[in-house]
């Protein structure tokens, strides 16, 4: 299967989702992607998934450095439970540094909000050096903005992870 502008796609044997290709992703900073497409194959609107994965392809490293800060608080309260001697216990001294202590995951998850406005989400996983069992989740709305900074638990939104409507605009969570 082809999407125009980001390429082809293959089905992956032992679930439904479809892989692209390694690619470089320019807002992390050119990290090389492969885009995985899940809940695809049996969606009516198909177009909003290509949509989504075309204005994630098309944004720039600003959009992250907007999030800095939430991925900032998300490492402070984390390393608060650590212990100075502990290896996870690092010194991170403002949000700007924060990128030096994350590693970008290889695929990003493009899938349908299953509450809600059941808008099209692209996440990450990254490992990060302060909370290494459960590292940091970045999900992107539509591809365009992050709404979502946290450790990694398939929620799409605060909303949906705390069942919790008042969450819904709420980019980090604690």
């Amino acid at each position: 299967m082809r999407i125009d502008n980001v390429g082809e796609f293959s089905k992956h044997k032992e679930s439904d989702s479809f892989y692209s290709e390694l690619m470089p992703v320019y807002v992390l900073s050119g990290h090389m992607c492969r885009v995985v497409l899940d809940g695809y194959e049996k969606d009516p609107h198909k177009e909003d998934f290509h949509v989504a994965i075309t204005n994630l392809l098309s944004i720039d490293v600003s959009i992250l450095e907007e999030a800095e800060q939430y991925i900032f608080q998300y490492y402070q309260d984390v390393n608060k439970c650590w212990l100075p001697e502990d290896p996870e216990f690092i010194v991170v001294a403002s949000p700007q540094e924060i990128w030096r202590y994350i590693q970008f995951g290889k695929d990003l998850i493009v899938t349908r909000r299953e509450y809600g406005e059941r808008g099209i989400y692209i996440l990450i996983h990254c490992k990060c050096d302060w909370e290494q069992e459960h590292g940091l989740e970045i999900v992107f709305k539509n591809g365009l903005k992050v709404n979502k900074i946290g450790s990694c638990n398939n929620h799409l939104t605060n909303s949906d992870a705390y069942d919790d409507d008042s969450l819904e605009n709420i980019v980090y969570h604690h």
